[in-house]
Order: C-alpha cells, then structure tokens, then sequence
C-alpha cells in the first residue's frame, strides 16, 4: 500500500464525521498529555524547586510549559495530516449571531479584573511571563482541540449547532476529569468540570460571535494564567490576602454555568459542510 493510499484513508477516515470520533480524538490527546506529564516528572522532577507550579520559573517550565508544548505539537501534527488548517482558522461555516457577543463580554471582564487584580509582587517576573506562555499554550491546545477539531468533526456529521455546542463543551469538561489523576479530591473535580462545561458553552459563543477560532483561543489563553495568578495555583483557591477585584472576578465562574442555560436553548441551525452530507 502506497503512502499516498494511506494517506488519503487516514484524511477520510476523519472527514467523515461520527460524534464518537471528536471523544476518541479528545481521548487520545488526553491520553498524550498525561504521558508527557509522567514521561516530563521523570525526566525534569529533579529540577523542581518548591512545592506548586509557581515557586520558580523552572516550575512553571516543568510543571506547565513541557506538557503543553508536546500536547501543541501533537494537535498542530494532526491537525496537518488531515489537512484542516484552513478549515479551522478560516472563516465558520455558520451565520454570526449579534447576542452571542454578550459570551465575549462576559469573558472578557474576570480577565480585566484579574489583570488589575493579581498581586504581582508575589512572583518573580520570569514565573509570571512563563505562566502567561503557558496559558497561551492551555488556549490554543484546548480551543483547537475542542473548538476546532471537535466541533468540525461533528459538525461533518451533521450535527445541529445545538448539538455541537453542548458535546464540544462536554468534552472539554471531560478533559478536566484528568485533575482526579493529580490528587484532588473528586467533588472539587466534579465542580470544576461543570464550570468547564459553562466556560466551554462561552467559547463556543465566542467562536460563533467572531467567527474565528482565534479569539477562543486568545480569550482562553489569557484566562488561565490570569486565573493561576491570581489564585497563586491550578484549580486552587487563594488562602491569603488579595485585591477586593478578584472575588468579582471569581463570580464570573457561575455567571458561565447560569449562561450556558439560555445560550443551549437559543443556539440553533446547522453548518453546511461537505461531511454533513455524505
């Protein structure tokens, strides 16, 4: 069999979209993730300084940086072997609608706060220029991934935008089932999953509204770090004193999950895609 051949079923195999082919590829990159996690302990673990992500900037590289460079690299190799790179970044296959740009709003403001918020003199500015590297990588692996590859899966096999919504934005909650393997106990893990699937419902608003994948992943990238920042960890809470802006920001955690109730009913339609119609 030619590479030709085995090219050309590997981009169809994936062209042809089924709903469980979005959660094998979100599997799989969680998968690889956790991997290079393991595979980046045992090789750097040594180099760690501290307890927590943000004690030092080899830290923030070890803990953060590494992981999520090999998880990029592994989504951009894919995202090139099935040849939709154009798909992704180009404009969406669906109409924009006006009040979906209440979602980048909402967005927006806990990133302002934090940024005004976050009490700088607590870390070193190489720890806070890696933490905001970092959060960059967390946007463009997670949007890509759950934004982008998964939703044009789905939308190929002909999903509503309903649909597609509600299942990219379960699978990016899925991703965050991953926390149970780091320790945490499993009731902060369940509230971080539904404030996932809020915060996923937003981004997907946010692609819909700008009608590029790119402000996901900038919205995305500049909430994590913000939020790691602020709260001095990952999927932490902040024990000590703080800005009075950063609890308003924190409110923002429930405004996603109460607004994805609406944003579920009033999202509708369908892409028109090459896939929704084989």
């Amino acid at each position: 069999m030619s590479d030709v051949t085995r090219g050309s079923r590997w981009v169809d195999f994936w062209e042809r979209g089924t709903w469980w082919k979005a959660v094998v590829a979100a599997v799989g990159y969680l998968v690889l993730y956790q991997l290079a996690g393991i595979a980046d302990g045992r090789v750097l673990g040594n180099l760690v300084d501290g307890p927590g992500p943000l004690s030092s900037e080899t830290n923030v590289v070890v803990y953060l940086l590494v992981p999520l460079l090999v998880g990029a690299v592994v989504l951009v190799a894919f995202v090139g072997s099935v040849r939709w790179t154009r798909p992704l970044f180009g404009a969406q296959p669906v109409p924009r609608r006006g009040w979906m740009w209440i979602a980048v709003a909402l967005t927006a403001a806990p990133i302002v706060l934090r940024l005004f918020g976050i009490e700088y003199g607590e870390y070193s500015g190489g720890v806070i220029a890696l933490t905001f590297l970092s959060g960059l990588l967390i946007g463009f692996t997670e949007e890509l991934l759950t934004r982008g590859i998964a939703v044009k899966i789905l939308r190929s096999a002909g999903h509503s935008e309903r649909g597609v919504a509600v299942i990219s934005s379960l699978l990016f909650a899925l991703l965050h089932s991953a926390n149970l393997l780091s320790g945490q106990a499993p009731v902060t893990v369940l509230l971080t999953m539904v404030y996932a699937f809020g915060f996923g419902m937003m981004m997907y608003l946010v692609l819909r509204a700008t009608g590029n994948l790119l402000w996901p992943i900038l919205l995305h990238g500049l909430t994590d770090p913000t939020t790691i920042l602020a709260t001095g960890g990952i999927d932490t809470a902040h024990t000590g004193a703080e800005s009075p802006l950063l609890p308003f920001a924190g409110i923002f955690s429930l405004v996603f999950i109460v607004a994805a109730v609406p944003a579920i009913i009033l999202v509708r339609g369908r892409a028109r895609t090459e896939g929704a119609l084989r």
